[in-house]
Formats: C-alpha cells, structure tokens, sequence
C-alpha cells in the first residue's frame, strides 16, 4: 500500500523495546514537526485553498498526537527528553530540488512530507504487531492508521496541483532516494526513523 521500497528491519522493534523512554521522546518530537511542517505549508501557500483547507485538521491531529506521546510518557513515569536531529529527515531534505521551479520545490515538499508519513505508517505497524509493551501495541495500531491517512493526503494534495504522471514520477524518484538513504543509516531503537 505505501510503495515503500526498503522494509523496516525487524531487529528495531527488538531495539525500540530496549527504549522506551528514548523512542516515546523521539516520536513525541515527530508529531511536534509534523504539525510544524502542516503549519508551514499553509503559511507559504495561502493560496492554495485545497491545501489550507486539508491541512487544518491535521494540524490539530498532529497536535494532539504530541499530547498523546506524552502522556504515554507520564503513564510510564518518563520524562520527555531532548530533541534530536533526525538524520533520516535531514538527508532527505537534501533531496528537495535545489535551484528548481517554486512549482517543483512545492512538489518535492508535499511529497517529502508523504514520504515521512508512509515510513511513521511502516514503523508504527511495526511497533503495533510485536513491541513487547503490550498497552503500546495498540496505541501504536491506531497511530498507524492516521499516518496512513496523512500519507494518502499529501499525495491527494500533490495530485490536486500536478499531473498525476508528474507526481508518479517524482514519487518513484524519492522512494529511490529514502532506500538509498535508509541503506547507509545506522539502524537505531531509540528513533521513529
């Protein structure tokens, strides 16, 4: 369904259960910049009806996924720790065409933004289907389910402003960057990505 090409290795939901604290803080900072992004985009593109008027609610969605995080993390008596940079998200935004039309920079955003959801949707089923934390197994099921949604959205998005053609091309072309990218990442637990 989301045309990823590069499963998820199955040793890091092993590794994620080894950190609890560590992969709760990590998300709660994953939901936090994807509302950031949301807000972004609709303050560069104001225009764009289509757009504002769908990602509006997934602002407050994201928002309260933050809030869900955390309080998985106060149920655990965790604490949310600090932001790391995702290396993952970095590499890929260096893959944003540079230098190109603001029509392909605003491709290559929602897209982007896509990619993220597609890989949270993998690992979150991941996470559903075997963290050893049985009360997380089903907080991360319907976890899974919204990132799915939030995938297909952007994509929606992208399809209303683009050619489809335009858009399965470009897709293909960022699936081929994040399983390049994925392949030289060190495989980590105590990140969503």
């Amino acid at each position: 369904m989301l045309g990823l090409k590069l499963a998820t290795d199955p040793r890091w939901v092993n590794l994620a259960s080894l950190s609890i604290e560590e992969i709760l803080t990590d998300h709660a900072f994953c939901e936090q910049k994807a509302t950031t992004n949301c807000i972004s985009l609709i303050q560069l593109y104001p225009e764009k009806t289509f757009l504002v008027d769908k990602l509006i609610p997934i602002v407050n969605e994201e928002w309260s996924h933050f809030k869900m995080v955390l309080d998985e993390l106060k149920k655990r008596n965790l604490k949310l720790g600090k932001q790391r940079q995702d290396k993952y998200v970095v590499a890929l935004q260096n893959f944003i065409k540079k230098g190109g039309s603001p029509a392909e920079r605003f491709l290559d955003r929602l897209l982007l933004a896509a990619l993220i959801e597609a890989r949270s949707c993998e690992r979150f089923r991941l996470l559903s289907l075997d963290i050893s934390d049985d009360s997380l197994k089903h907080f991360y099921h319907k976890l899974m389910i919204s990132e799915a949604t939030h995938y297909r959205l952007f994509i929606d998005i992208a399809e209303q402003y683009f050619e489809k053609e335009v858009v399965k091309s470009r897709w293909t072309e960022w699936l081929d960057e994040e399983t390049r990218i994925l392949s030289t990442l060190e495989l980590r637990g105590d990140r969503i990505h």
